[in-house]
């Protein structure tokens, strides 16, 4: 994707987070259920984290009866692409090397390396 898409806070990457697990249109009744299990927030901070999220054009909004209805904009694969991009070339200069070593040192399972390997193998990665 070549599109520019900036990092979310922690507190609104959570609400989209919980907006991905959605089938849309999310109201804020299904975020709130959600969010109570993972990261309880007021009503009224999720009001808030929601529209923001319209804001920065990551969530499209619609009137559904008497409440709103929620879209997401951006899937979770574009922004975990754009961030893992950003990541690569802002902490590792566009090094792979450098985020080999950075990647082994983080303590991967070798279950993990040997995932990591295979789809390295089958062109998936």
């Amino acid at each position: 994707m070549s599109l520019f898409i900036k990092r979310l806070p922690d507190a609104e990457l959570e609400v989209m987070r919980a907006v991905w697990e959605c089938k849309p249109p999310v109201t804020r009744g299904d975020l709130e259920h959600i969010l109570t299990q993972t990261h309880p927030m007021a009503t009224t901070t999720i009001l808030t984290l929601l529209s923001r999220l319209v804001e920065r054009n990551f969530l499209s909004i619609e009137k559904l009866g008497r409440s709103n209805a929620y879209t997401p904009i951006i899937s979770k694969q574009d922004y975990l692409a754009a961030q893992s991009k950003r990541f690569f070339e802002k902490l590792c200069g566009g090094d792979v090397h450098v985020f080999a070593n950075a990647l082994c040192d983080s303590g991967l399972s070798e279950d993990d390396i040997e995932t990591l390997r295979d789809l390295l193998e089958r062109g998936k990665l």
